[in-house]
């Protein structure tokens, strides 16, 4: 096998499993359908965002802190702070499931199912743009929806290998980079910086070299130079025609899952 080959088969299996999905999308469906039931006219929409959506999730094989993010947008007429509607939403999840590990992690309530995490965040809208919290007292402005669109579309200019090269980034950063930079900066750099074709990258080593060498500052830099370093040195490897050792170069930056 060689050292594309085995990324290839890697960001495959970085993938969530069609059990897997089936699992979150009757509980996303349950969820929404409880809070329906709970708040009744005061939620105005629920809406699934983040990594689940975008495709970059990891499966809980490689990443035991995956979660599928549900925005709960409320009516807000008085102004009321996030802390507000954390507040009811923990109310909510006691009610709905009190045999499950529930807590706040601002700004959001995680709701800690066995198969997946799912974090609730408050929003409301004002003239048509979201607002989640920044804190506990405070509102900031997002875009749920235009990062999907900038990260789609940067996969479709680089022949479909950032969102794999993305789930193999955060296979990194999770397996020895010690969790050192958040899996979405890890998406947005990525995203913003080669929304335009890679006339350079061809195969997934070149992608990911480049990727690499975008998020070096924004970590542990050194852990970068050693993964670009080792990445160099299976290519090597394979290119004396040792695949045993080039396979084993790669896995030191990449393991099996």
């Amino acid at each position: 096998m060689s050292v594309n080959s085995y990324l290839t088969d890697l960001a495959s299996a970085l993938v969530l499993s069609s059990t897997e999905k089936d699992h979150i999308s009757t509980s996303v469906e349950t969820i929404k359908t409880r809070l329906s039931l709970y708040f009744s006219t005061e939620v105005e929409e629920k809406k699934v965002f983040g990594s689940y959506v975008r495709g970059t999730i990891l499966p809980r094989k490689a990443d035991d802190k995956s979660d599928v993010d549900i925005m709960v947008v409320f009516k807000n007429p008085d102004g009321y702070k996030p802390q507000t509607f954390l507040n009811r939403l923990l109310k909510f999840a006691e009610k709905y499931y009190s045999s499950s590990e529930i807590y706040q992690s601002s700004p959001t309530i995680v709701l800690e199912l066995n198969h997946i995490k799912f974090e609730l965040t408050p929003a409301y809208v004002q003239y048509g743009m979201y607002y989640i919290p920044n804190g506990q007292s405070n509102w900031m402005y997002t875009d749920p929806d235009g990062f999907y669109s900038t990260l789609t579309q940067c996969n479709s200019n680089n022949s479909y290998k950032i969102k794999p090269v993305v789930r193999l980034l955060k296979h990194w950063n999770i397996a020895k980079n010690n969790r050192n930079m958040s899996s979405f900066l890890i998406e947005k750099k990525i995203a913003e910086e080669m929304t335009y074709a890679c006339i350079s990258c061809t195969s997934y080593t070149d992608y990911l070299k480049k990727a690499f060498n975008l998020i070096k500052y924004d970590t542990n830099t050194d852990r970068v130079n050693l993964a670009i370093s080792r990445i160099d040195s299976a290519l090597a490897y394979e290119g004396d025609d040792m695949p045993y050792s080039a396979l084993a170069e790669i896995k030191k930056v990449f393991p099996e899952v």
